[in-house]
């Protein structure tokens, strides 16, 4: 352990019991589950499991299954493109076009695809306003035809943050142009082979067998079903791992074993916004602090699949937790085991109470952005915690230390306070806007019925009905319901493997009739659909 890091006296009862807690939910139903690991100073001191990594052949979670670990392969396609930079065979400031020539000049940098701050619209959300969900066959080609097709961002580069898949599906393509090479065998060469991680491979084939693999399962009426995924995967997350293998990751970034001591510092480094504010997410990883300690993490989402790798590097503490239940929490999980290592922890503060459960009632409702066009529901769950729902996607608030509501864990900023009759919400870089309450009983826009286009999406939409059809260029969706939220705003809902989500819609008039659609999803903003004549 590196003499500068000073030792965590570790409670090991008290951590194992905790793991076991945040475990027994998966515990002996037959279904799905999930496996915690603790790395303390490189070494996996704490590793359990519940569940079943296949549910057809009643095979339970092991040491050695395997799961797909999505969005925490991006630090592992950044890792590789700083190895290149080290080299001298890259720059992270080359314009992105300079090593994908196909993309629009749109002045994006290799450090700001890395930083989430580009400005490009999320490929996957591309492909969902095209009718094209995660269970559906899109190819590495149509993903990356559908980014070089838009011409318009959702902000100016380096100006804001919005996470974005295309990012890293970019960076992996730059890594293999430069390498001549698949980003497999890039990163099996460079990363895995080093480091003794006989258990990660990059899988952008979903169809190829990988030996130890556990199925991803979604909840399916009183039972689970298989969760369908067929989208290409590349640099964005393209991974298969394990707790024993990313704890052999922790150490080599703590250690140095790759990259010479240098990895660790880059993937951690943070590079403010235009506008000088902090951007929290550095180079495939997020850097927080939590109950007075820095933390680098990253979570991973697929269908079926969900993974936390949480690091405290000032104490050299890793917690790793992945699950094959679509409906699962490791974050959450993860957080609760890092709860019982802070505890011997000097310094550590205590966690912040949430509000009254008078004011949180009366945060409760709809809330509209004028101005962004977006929607932001509060609410309340089951046992009376605060939830915090934007564009279909629902997550438990926390309380921060000034009094204010926030999204727990995230990578973008989403913090909340009442403002006179409506609310104040700061996202990121420092923006901080005045939303308003939208009422009920509100109804569709006039005249919206017709068919309506985007170039950039390659979409048609035909709106009637109370509905939407989309037809794009690898699918058509079905019937998405439409519900009214306020004058010529409403919402569209697109179902989803992953979550039902939802589209918040502005009507643009030209002399009073209906000339287009703006459409704002959670990472594809101001996207023009334009009337079709006739």
């Amino acid at each position: 352990m590196p003499e500068d890091r000073p030792a965590t006296n570790l409670d090991q009862l008290l951590v194992e019991r905790r793991i076991d807690q945040v475990l027994t939910p998966w515990a002996g139903g037959g279904g799905p589950g999930l496996t915690v690991g603790l790395v303390q100073g490189g070494t996996l001191v704490a590793h359990r499991s519940a569940g079943l990594a296949s549910i057809e052949h009643g095979v339970p979670i092991g040491a050695q299954t395997r799961f797909r670990i999505a969005s925490v392969s991006k630090q592992f396609t950044c890792a590789a493109i700083l190895l290149l930079a080290h080299e001298g065979r890259l720059s992270l400031e080359d314009p992105a076009r300079m090593h994908l020539p196909e993309l629009p000049d749109q002045g994006i940098t290799v450090a700001q695809l890395m930083h989430n701050t580009s400005g490009l619209r999320d490929m996957l959300e591309i492909q969902r306003q095209g009718g094209a969900d995660l269970g559906m066959p899109v190819s590495a080609a149509a993903l990356l035809e559908g980014i070089c097709r838009q011409r318009t961002l959702n902000f100016i580069p380096g100006s804001r943050f919005l996470y974005s898949n295309s990012n890293f599906l970019l960076l992996g393509l730059v890594v293999e142009r430069i390498e001549q090479a698949p980003l497999e065998t890039v990163l099996e060469r460079r990363i895995f082979s080093p480091l003794g991680m006989t258990m990660t491979r990059h899988t952008p084939d979903l169809l190829a067998v990988v030996p130890g693999l556990a199925t991803g399962y979604v909840p399916r009426g009183d039972g689970w079903g298989r969760a369908p995924h067929a989208f290409a995967l590349g640099g964005e997350g393209g991974l298969v791992s394990s707790v024993v293998d990313l704890a052999l990751w922790q150490r080599g970034l703590t250690t140095g074993r790759v990259g010479a001591g240098r990895l660790a510092p880059a993937l951690a480094r943070q590079t403010p916004f235009l506008n000088g504010t902090e951007n929290r997410y550095a180079r495939g990883q997020i850097v927080r602090n939590y109950r007075g300690h820095r933390t680098v993490s990253h979570s991973g989402l697929w269908p079926g699949f969900k993974t936390e790798f949480l690091m405290v590097p000032a104490l050299d503490v890793a917690v790793i937790a992945i699950s094959n239940a679509g409906n699962s929490d490791p974050g959450l999980a993860a957080q609760q085991v890092l709860d019982a290592v802070l505890e011997t922890v000097p310094g550590t503060l205590p966690p912040v109470p949430l509000p009254e459960p008078g004011t949180l009632r009366g945060l409760a409702g709809r809330y509209l952005d004028p101005v962004a066009t977006a929607t932001l529901d509060i609410g309340l769950d089951a046992s009376g915690a605060p939830t915090l729902t934007s564009n279909g996607l629902t997550v438990t608030a926390v309380a921060l230390a000034d009094g204010r509501l926030a999204s727990p864990r995230s990578s973008s900023v989403l913090a909340v306070r009442r403002h006179d009759s409506g609310i104040e919400v700061e996202q990121d870089a420092g923006h901080v806007s005045h939303w308003r309450p939208v009422s009920d009983g509100a109804s569709l826009p006039a005249g919206l019925a017709g068919t309506y286009r985007s170039p950039e999406m390659a979409a048609t939409w035909t709106v009637d009905e109370g509905f939407v059809r989309s037809s794009g260029p690898v699918a058509a969706g079905g019937a998405w319901p439409i519900e009214p939220v306020e004058g010529d705003v409403f919402r569209v809902f697109v179902p989803g493997t992953l979550f039902r989500a939802w589209l918040d819609v502005r009507v643009v008039r030209t002399a009073g009739a209906v000339a287009a659609l703006e459409v704002n999803g959670g990472r594809a903003r101001r996207v023009r659909y334009e009337r079709v004549a006739g």
